[in-house]
């Protein structure tokens, strides 16, 4: 009888656990959580391709001012030990350098775009730099003077190169108001709020020097909380204009990263209504700083992690004028 039961007992489990296989709730195949590409401090990440290798530039890390890593596949970096700027320029401070960006000249050379600390400025604002190597990796000799520098009306941050489908070259960058906002939230977030516009400046061939003044294409809504910042342009081959940037404060869980789209490089530009990536997504948090590869197909940014901001990757896919993304196949997890 003990053997009998013993039998019935077996045969039901088994019964239960072939059930439970068959009736088991689905796996949620879109709970997908993006893994970093580089596990460490790599903020504000640009990227750049030579030949067939991949460059990517990060925000200072200690004493390391700015950040160099390389890839074969644009999946597998290599963190580089070297500082692409070990100099810096009579005018900025040793500390603080941050969202780098480099373009390739048709000399062959290469001009880093980078935000510097003045040391003018009582307030620890920051002016656009930029440096020039023979080599992607650097190291770079930068400028004597700032590139921009408008203190008065909070400094300059956040400077990306970006050439049309004419040849002509131009940089966008943000006029860092908030440094010398009302205060609140990146001490910008109590009424009245000042601006922190988006800037794009035509420049020769040369990367630097300026052709005219300044056109201002984007600034903050009451949406964007305190600030937009990190701007970045590319263009489709049907001819949108995707002017990629971040809004609300850095080290807010409402960082993200956001997108308008115009049919002339120099504006109008229309904020679109949904978010390309925000806290929840992929299981990020604070996603910010993006980047959009030279071919279109991918984009950099980076977001919270146990060593501050890590970098991560996405496919990046344009349908006239609408953006989303999508993970690499091998760079997130099921949960």
């Amino acid at each position: 009888m003990r053997v009998f039961s013993s039998l019935l007992v077996s045969v039901i489990l088994e019964v239960s656990f072939i059930r439970a296989l068959l009736f088991r709730e689905p796996l949620d195949l879109g709970d997908k959580r993006s893994s970093p590409v580089i596990n460490r401090n790599f903020p504000d990440p640009g990227v750049l391709k030579v030949g067939d290798k991949w460059y990517a530039f990060g925000t200072n890390d200690g004493e390391i001012k700015v950040q160099v890593a390389t890839s074969k596949d644009f999946k597998h970096w290599t963190l580089k030990k070297d500082d692409a700027l070990p100099k810096v320029a009579p005018w900025e401070a040793e500390v603080d350098h941050w969202a780098p960006d480099v373009i390739e000249r048709d000399d062959g050379k290469f001009v880093l775009y980078y935000s510097g600390e003045a040391k003018k400025s009582k307030l620890r604002q920051h002016c656009v730099g930029v440096a020039v190597s023979e080599d992607p990796g650097g190291p770079y000799v930068p400028e004597e003077e700032p590139w921009a520098c408008p203190l008065e009306r909070g400094g300059a941050i956040d400077a990306s190169g970006f050439r049309d489908v004419d040849g002509k070259r131009y940089v966008a960058y943000k006029v860092d108001g908030n440094t010398i906002g009302p205060g609140g939230d990146c001490n910008n977030g109590v009424k009245p709020k000042v601006s922190t516009p988006i800037m794009l400046q035509e420049v020769e061939e040369d990367g630097i020097k300026k052709i005219g003044n300044p056109v201002q294409i984007l600034d903050r809504d009451e949406s964007d909380g305190p600030l937009v910042e990190a701007p970045y342009i590319t263009r489709t081959e049907e001819g949108v204009y995707f002017l990629f940037y971040s809004s609300h404060c850095f080290n807010s869980k409402k960082y993200d990263v956001r997108y308008a789209t115009s049919l002339a490089l120099e504006g109008p530009y229309r904020k679109a209504k949904e978010r390309l990536l925000k806290t929840g997504d992929f299981h990020l948090t604070s996603p910010g700083g993006a980047t959009v590869s030279p071919d279109g197909m991918n984009i950099t940014f980076h977001a919270d992690c146990p060593d501050d901001r890590c970098m991560h990757i996405a496919k990046l896919k344009i349908d006239g004028d609408v953006a989303t993304v999508e993970l690499h196949d091998g760079y997130f997890k099921l949960w």
